[in-house]
């Protein structure tokens, strides 16, 4: 495919839709006893007679995929639907044995909604269309080299919520902030792992371009299981349609897959529409029956959103960039208490946007490459980084001995109750007392005194240089501030 000039780009506007599957973390399927967990299980072990469509066989709805639903609609800035209805998707592929799916077509648990982005410090808010309850398929797999197929059906029955937007989208930067926030809102709200690297969160995008309002012919790129694929197949699939368009071609409704070596979108097969799947009411699963009480019962098991975390952080004056850190951090390992550190903190701007600081560059770095890194309960992280803030605040410790006596103890396993002495024992105290450094700076400038006399003359520059040898003779324990005061009392600048 060539490259598509920018103002050629500019004479067609896309559209992109996108639907999102997210796997609920019940301890069994939607329909069956069955555990859902299949991450590391062999294959066709986690199956039951439910799983195979055996005749006979009748599904039960699984109670916990109804409260985990209830939680996800507060993401999506509605509630469920009171009366909602299951029906039968009919398709003919291996991996669905019964030859249906069960889903929500008619009555869908939760109805319209919204989710809102920010793109380049524009806020912007994209419509749902819907969220309904299915059961996923089963996995084709097909092996290297080999002229056959096999099926692994422990994903069958798994409990899925299909959230489809509104084609609100307009560039692919929109797309990846939505697939990002629904990713955050789902964790934050604890309804799945929504570890995209084992599919428990797959996007489809839908992309059409027009040179007009009415929108063109879509394709469907499905199973993306990340932010930058999700970007980067709705860039390709707009730049691919243009060249198309710009040739005088048509361009063919089909559902298309993401090759990410390449980097391209492949065709797989022409686009079903509804009247191909034959829906009808299941008649196997009675209606879900929600009141009002039940669903302020879950209301109240939210903990504090993403969006609500930006505008108390923002209030604090802390950095944009640091506010997305934490929050995709927290969404990682909520173990780790990003949020509620900075949380005890609210009341003291100063030390809030220090913890937010020495997490983003210290705690954060130092977890991402180790799962194994000790996580601490509230109360000891708060007793580690409030102790390192007291010793800095009382200038017993510089910004960079912080660091240090910081990624010690994040690296310890046991803590001990006085911080300060360990701080002393390793020598990460620095000199405050002033008559000691007089002392050291005397013998500094006299064995400097080209530096020194370049700071007389007004290059006070030079003034660091001192600093970094009193540093250097101190073991990096002076304190630079009473250090540069005594060096400029001594050389009269």
């Amino acid at each position: 495919m060539t490259m598509i000039d920018d103002n050629l780009k500019r004479k067609y506007k896309p559209t992109i839709g996108i639907e999102c599957h997210v796997q609920f973390k019940t301890l069994t399927k939607l329909f069956s006893g069955v555990n859902n967990d299949a991450r590391e299980a062999p294959p066709n072990t986690l199956v039951s007679h439910i799983c195979f469509g055996l005749p006979g066989a009748l599904p039960v709805l699984n109670k916990e995929a109804v409260h985990l639903a209830t939680k996800a609609s507060f993401v999506l800035g509605t509630v469920p639907e009171h009366y909602s209805t299951f029906d039968r998707k009919h398709y003919f592929y291996p991996d669905l044995p019964k030859g249906y799916q069960i889903t929500q077509f008619a009555q869908p648990i939760i109805g319209k909604g919204f989710i809102k982005i920010e793109v380049d410090g524009i806020e912007k808010t994209i419509g749902v269309t819907r969220a309904h309850l299915e059961e996923d398929a089963g996995k084709n797999i097909h092996p290297a080299g080999t002229d056959y197929s096999l099926v692994d059906l422990n994903r069958a029955g798994t409990p899925l919520l299909e959230i489809v937007s509104e084609p609100d989208m307009h560039s692919a930067a929109e797309a990846k902030a939505y697939a990002r926030e629904l990713y955050l809102g789902m964790k934050f709200a604890d309804v799945s792992d929504a570890n995209l690297y084992y599919g428990n969160m797959r996007f489809d995008v839908n992309v059409s371009v027009s040179q007009t309002d009415e929108l063109g012919t879509r394709t469907e790129t499905k199973n993306l299981n990340s932010f930058r694929a999700v970007e980067k197949a709705i860039e390709y699939e707009i730049n691919r349609q243009i060249e198309q368009l710009e040739k005088g071609n048509k361009i063919i409704q089909e559902t298309l897959g993401w090759d990410e070596a390449k980097q391209k979108t492949i065709s797989q097969r022409s686009k079903e529409e509804a009247q191909d799947y034959r829906y009808f009411p299941e008649p196997d699963i009675p209606p879900i029956v929600i009141d009002d009480e039940y669903i302020e019962e879950v209301r109240k098991e939210l903990k504090i959103m993403p969006i609500e975390w930006r505008h108390r952080l923002k209030n604090l004056g802390i950095d944009q960039a640091y506010i997305e850190t934490l929050l995709d951090a927290e969404a990682d390992s909520v173990d780790a208490g990003y949020m509620s550190l900075i949380e005890s903190a609210i009341n003291d701007a100063d030390k809030a946007t220090f913890f937010a600081s020495w997490q983003v560059n210290i705690e954060i770095p130092l977890r991402k490459p180790n799962d194994k890194a000790t996580t601490f309960d509230l109360k000891t992280k708060q007793h580690i980084f409030n102790s390192v803030y007291s010793l800095m605040k009382e200038n017993k410790l510089n910004s960079s001995r912080a660091k240090e006596l910081l990624t010690l103890l994040l690296n310890s396993e046991l803590i001990p109750d006085n911080i300060e002495s360990l701080a002393i024992d390793k020598g990460f105290i620095q000199v405050s007392d002033e008559a000691e450094l007089t002392n050291v700076i005397v013998e500094i400038i006299a064995a400097n005194e080209q530096a020194a006399n370049d700071v007389k003359n007004g290059e006070t520059q030079a003034i660091g240089f001192l600093v970094g040898k009193v540093m250097q003779a101190t073991k990096g324990r002076a304190n630079p501030e009473l250090t540069q005061k005594i060096i400029r009392d001594k050389l009269g600048v």
